[in-house]
């Protein structure tokens, strides 16, 4: 997967505000102001819905454009590349007022309806066809629960429908991965947006990535999951070392690998001439992020920039799916006192009473913890390394290790890498990284235990020092 991503010092839980960064209270921003009688809406002819939530959230509507509503135009695509056998990325576009999904012309440039836009990417892992059985089952599943319900009275409920639609997804792939035992360990990543106005709402599992392009400046606004951005957070990677760590294809969490994930939840505004950029760490993982920038800015239609991103991952070697989608926005005029779009967390102002409509999941057996050794995609060896969710602490200590003895190599009048190891002072500067890293890992759940083969060695040592004392003894007390 791609090799930068998660929030400082962990994933957050969308669910509750706990440990997310403040944010203004929305009823202190800039809001669309929407008549308190229902409107008809572009394409579906429903009535919007009236009222305001408590803590001041706007109620939502459907006025004409220009006064809070938004238009869109957008394209989506997905490539097999040059080194994968089969394509395991999936992706959404769809009009949740029109109740339509797919890239038809009434879904390419539409304006966002009372029920909203939906708009998500997933990228596959298990072996064999099951990443693509994951990533197929979480597009199909988010937009199931999305379509449930009526029109979202408030922003906050369409936040939770969101990060609720990616959580069932999860626990949903996890059930139907313990059905069959050929699909066990398979999982996906899942990057999804939501609006229904001007707000646009993420919600991140994994190391799918979303970007905001704002007049000629490109920002991300999701952090990858995955351990290698955790180690840059934590000051253990830089970025220049981040692109040959060995572990770059690990990520911290997966829909389907465990029966329940914690997801990111992040918003932006959008505001007149933005794009929104989704992709899989086919392209992230291949195309620099300038080079990203200069295609969005070239190429005035989605079409076109998702056609050209391809193409450009293609050409710098295709090592996995790729992935993107492309919306421009059309909306409140851009001023020009607005920042570059950046990652911000969501806070919610309203307390959740909302009965979710979940679909019936299948009945499985007693929940079985996943196999991270499972948990990677199927693909010819040596061609590239696998995803893998999780990892042995110890094999990242090692790699630590490596690092910090290619850092002494380079650093002039350091000590060479052996004797850097071999003399306690030269190893005191390394040592406290590497307990804090072991305490990161611990944090998110990674194993740190002993490998199996070194209590096997101390249990065959101790037993021969016991036959060896044994024989001392016997022929100490023989005639």
């Amino acid at each position: 997967m791609s090799d930068s991503g998660v929030g400082g010092g962990g994933i957050g839980n969308g669910m509750g505000g706990g440990g997310h960064t403040p944010t203004a209270p929305f009823g202190t921003m800039e809001a669309p102001t929407v008549p308190n009688t229902p409107t008809a809406t572009a394409g579906a002819g429903e009535p919007g819905t009236a009222g305001s939530p408590a803590l001041g959230s706007p109620a939502l509507g459907s006025p004409a454009l220009g006064a809070g509503q938004v238009r869109l135009r957008l394209f989506g695509r997905t490539d097999v590349g040059r080194i994968r056998e089969h394509n395991e990325d999936n992706f959404l576009v769809a009009d949740l007022t029109q109740q339509v999904r797919g890239l038809t012309e009434n879904i390419r440039n539409h304006v966002v309806g009372n029920h909203g836009t939906l708009m998500a990417v997933c990228d596959g892992m298990g072996g064999a066809a099951a990443g693509e059985v994951a990533s197929k089952l979480a597009v199909d599943i988010i937009y199931e629960q999305m379509q449930a319900g009526g029109p979202p009275r408030h922003r906050d409920e369409l936040a939770r429908r969101l990060v609720r639609a990616v959580e069932v997804a999860g626990m949903r792939i996890f059930a139907e991965a313990k059905l069959d035992r050929n699909r066990r360990g398979m999982g996906t990543t899942a990057t999804a947006a939501a609006l229904v106005d001007d707000y646009v709402f993420l919600a991140q599992v994994g190391d799918s990535r979303g970007y905001v392009l704002r007049g000629d400046q490109l920002n991300l606004v999701t952090r990858d999951q995955s351990l290698v951005n955790q180690l840059i957070e934590a000051g253990q990677l830089t970025e220049e070392e981040a692109e040959n760590f060995e572990h770059s294809n690990i990520i911290l969490q997966a829909l389907g690998t465990a029966d329940s994930v914690q997801v990111d939840l992040t918003y932006f505004k959008a505001r007149e001439g933005d794009t929104l950029l989704l992709c899989s760490d086919g392209l992230s993982g291949m195309v620099r992020t300038e080079e990203l920038r200069q295609v969005l800015l070239a190429h005035p239609e989605p079409i076109e920039v998702c056609r050209v991103l391809t193409d450009k991952a293609n050409e710098a070697g295709g090592h996995d799916n790729i992935t993107v989608i492309v919306a421009k926005f059309e909306a409140a005029k851009l001023e020009p006192t607005d920042p570059p779009a950046k990652y911000t967390k969501y806070v919610f102002q309203t307390e959740d009473n909302t009965n979710y409509p979940v679909a019936q999941m299948p009945e499985v057996s007693a929940p079985v913890q996943p196999d991270p050794q499972q948990t990677q995609r199927a693909i010819p060896s040596g061609k590239l390394s696998s995803t893998q969710v999780g990892m042995n602490a110890n094999d990242l200590m090692r790699e630590m290790a490596k690092v910090e003895e290619r850092r002494a190599s380079q650093t002039p009048g350091a000590p060479a890498p052996g004797a850097a190891s071999a003399t306690a002072p030269a190893a005191a500067g390394a040592k406290p990284e590497r307990v804090s890293t072991r305490a990161e890992l611990e944090s998110a759940g990674v194993p740190t235990g002993l490998p199996m083969w070194i209590w096997i060695v101390t249990v065959i040592a101790l037993g021969l020092v016991g036959v060896g004392i044994y024989a001392l003894v016997g022929s100490k007390g023989g005639p």
